[in-house]
């Protein structure tokens, strides 16, 4: 496997809360160009998974390395850096600002103005873009979330069920999207229920009793 082509190196990973191994040891690669998709039971730890890579929640144990960097060996500012440059986040409640339209709510973290509306124009979003996110309605709020993910061209894309809240066709715009974004080089690791999703991922693991199988 060419170093270079690795995105996401996970080694040895593990979280409790408590008495409950979220993550028991959990090991991956995810290479350029690849759509990796988790699936699993709810509770999990597949959200646990993505934080933790994000460097939003510090691992009890094991290494995380994105783009060559592990962000829990950074101090704090190069942390939320390398989030900033390296990673795109799609939550799963979207987590839209709600007083900024979707204009400023794609740009409040900076970056390129013609990009974002590229990017809203590949997702549907073009008659939204004065909207304020109450206007809109779940879905149109999480392909937001996702034109803000990839607005910085990030290397890693986390995605925690992207699709939960679109119907067949918006589905279908959010994998193209995705896809689109692997092919340029990038790496996707997506957290998801969906047949639909796990079906046009790459690879497909199933996260059960804190271990990736």
């Amino acid at each position: 496997m060419d170093e270079e082509e690795i995105v996401l190196k996970l080694e040895d990973l593990a979280k409790n809360f408590g008495e409950v191994a979220a993550l028991a040891g959990v090991s991956l690669v995810v290479q350029a160009g690849e759509v990796v998709a988790v699936k699993g039971p709810s509770g999990a730890g597949k959200s646990t998974l993505l934080l933790i890579i994000a460097g939003l929640l510090a691992p009890d144990r094991g290494e995380v390395l994105v783009a060559g960097r592990n962000p829990w060996k950074l101090g704090g500012g190069d942390r939320t850096r390398l989030r900033r440059d390296e990673i795109g986040m799609v939550f799963q409640d979207a987590r839209l600002l709600p007083y900024l339209n979707i204009r400023e709510n794609i740009l409040a973290a900076g970056g390129d103005a013609g990009r974002a509306m590229a990017l809203v124009t590949e997702l549907g979003l073009s008659d939204r873009i004065s909207h304020l996110p109450k206007e809109l309605s779940a879905g149109e709020q999480q392909r937001v979330g996702l034109a803000r993910a990839l607005l910085s061209k990030p290397k890693l894309l986390l995605a925690d069920e992207p699709t939960g809240n679109l119907d067949e066709g918006n589905t279908e715009v959010v994998l193209k999207t995705m896809r689109d974004f692997a092919k340029t080089g990038g790496a996707v690791l997506v957290v998801t229920h969906d047949p639909v999703v796990i079906e046009a991922a790459d690879r497909v693991m199933t996260l059960e009793k804190g271990l990736l199988l």
